[in-house]
């Protein structure tokens, strides 16, 4: 592996992007991401608003998208034509900001996603790719930037910096909130319709070929989750107030399996959180959540 790594991979990006859209998919999401009976704010068109974190479909999803990508494709996976990796990256940390609310009726997001930097975990633990994708509205609005990190296996030891530790800290005490929820025995595949069509989801014998003992959730489905939880714990029918989340992804999620969002509020505009399942895991972690 050259030294340059870094330097050959810090500024590719991949082609511009648009994502069209209608009220019906704003809904959709909403649905697959846990929207019950009493959320009909993110479901039913007559006073609809979007939940923000809609906003990351442009980076990992597929249908509505073109040009067409039959699988998502962020800018992190452009390392394949210098890496050749073997084992499918890890999706480690994703943060969403948001710049202005999304139009809940209508519209078209322009968006690219760039790479902006590389850090190195050292021989023979691989590297990671940070990457951005701020996206646009047809007007040519900033509307929010996602901004991921992803674990590639191979890479590492090439001399490059290392990757910055989180600054979150979750309080050593009880959560202020706690959010109880459900994931339902198809939300992988509910999930699946709003533009994540990797086959490790939804195709069992795909999974167990790639190491798996079943299919699972996805690491944004889970992300979704906890925004509209955090939303309905601090600021309720407001999601327009959101400016951030963040959150690390730790460990696998199954379909049909109870989950709880735990919250300890900061401030008057920050709380963190962590998402774990019915035996504790943790889900996400090092969770912050921002609000004006």
């Amino acid at each position: 592996m050259t030294e340059n790594i870094a330097k050959q991979l810090v500024g590719k990006a991949t082609e511009r992007r648009y994502l069209e859209y209608t009220w019906r998919d704003v809904a959709l999401y909403a649905l697959s991401v846990g929207a019950g009976r009493d959320d009909l704010i993110y479901t039913y068109e007559k006073n609809l608003k979007t939940l923000p974190t809609f906003g990351v479909l442009p980076y990992w999803g597929t249908v509505g998208i073109k040009p067409f990508l039959p699988r998502p494709f962020p800018a992190a996976m452009l390392a394949n034509d210098i890496l050749h990796s073997n084992i499918a990256p890890l999706h480690m940390e994703h943060t969403l900001l948001m710049h202005r609310p999304i139009d809940p009726i209508k519209g078209t997001m322009s968006f690219q996603d760039r790479i902006t930097d590389v850090y190195d975990r050292g021989e023979g633990k691989g590297l990671v790719i940070k990457t951005c994708a701020d996206v646009y509205d047809e007007a040519g609005n900033l509307l929010c930037s996602n901004i991921s990190s992803t674990l590639f296996h191979e890479g590492g030891g090439f001399g490059g910096d290392p990757m910055p530790k989180s600054r979150v800290v979750i309080p050593d005490r009880e959560p202020d909130y706690i959010v109880e929820d459900y994931i339902s025995p198809v939300q992988n595949v509910l999930y699946r319709l709003t533009g994540d069509t990797n086959l490790v989801h939804v195709d069992p014998d795909y999974a167990r070929d790639h190491g798996f003992d079943r299919v699972f959730m996805q690491g944004l489905c889970s992300f979704g989750f906890s925004c509209r939880m955090l939303i309905g714990a601090i600021i309720p029918n407001e999601p327009e107030r959101m400016t951030q989340i963040t959150a690390q992804m730790r460990a696998i999620l199954y379909p049909d399996t109870r989950i709880s969002c735990r919250i300890w509020k900061m401030s008057d505009n920050l709380a963190v959180f962590r998402l774990v399942d019915e035996e504790g895991n943790k889900i996400l972690d090092k969770g912050q959540f921002g609000w004006q």
